[in-house]
């Protein structure tokens, strides 16, 4: 590989990982192609990016890249894959569903919401965090709920107002 070209794919990455708030370093090694188009394709379907990277090479991106990622340096052994997405637990949650045809991709550290997790029993953690938007509707249905019981009991108190009315007319009668 040229020089020209390695420069452009670590400035590349170095631009990806500054602007990105979640991504994994996963080891893809041992799946053959056919399982690499499956892990790709769903990868892309749900709108992570996979990319397989030269370790020296994302060495230099993590150090360029604006968050210091000095601790993940530990983990660039053997062959890397980076998955990068808008979604924290997503890369996760792919991961963890193509793990029931294959015993890889193994997780060998993440960024996801300006913390670290390293090694690949983190899996499990990491796909049962929520996204953004699913704790927004978490709030909002918590929000919601004790609107509803106030309606609830104002439409079930008419019903037992009107049955008292009813029975005390009833009973005048």
């Amino acid at each position: 590989m040229k020089k020209e070209d390695k420069k452009q794919i670590i400035e590349e990455l170095s631009e990806m990982l500054s602007n990105t708030p979640h991504f994994y370093l996963t080891d893809a090694s041992g799946l053959n192609a056919q399982q690499t188009a499956s892990l790709r394709r769903s990868c892309f379907e749900k709108g992570v990016k996979l990319r397989i990277v030269k370790n020296t090479l994302l060495e230099i991106a993590l150090k360029k890249s604006t968050d210091n990622h000095d601790e993940l340096k530990q983990v660039l052994k053997g062959q890397t894959a980076i998955m990068i997405s808008e979604v924290g637990n997503m890369p996760a949650k792919i991961i963890e569903d193509f793990r029931k045809k294959a015993d890889k991709p193994l997780l060998k550290a993440a960024f996801v919401e300006e913390s670290l997790y390293f090694g690949d029993d983190q899996i499990k953690i990491l796909s049962s965090l929520k996204s953004k938007d699913e704790l927004l509707a978490d709030i909002i249905m918590l929000l919601q709920s004790p609107m509803k019981n106030v309606m609830s009991s104002l439409d079930s108190g008419k019903n037992i107002l009107a049955g008292l009315v009813k029975t005390i007319s009833d009973n005048k009668q």
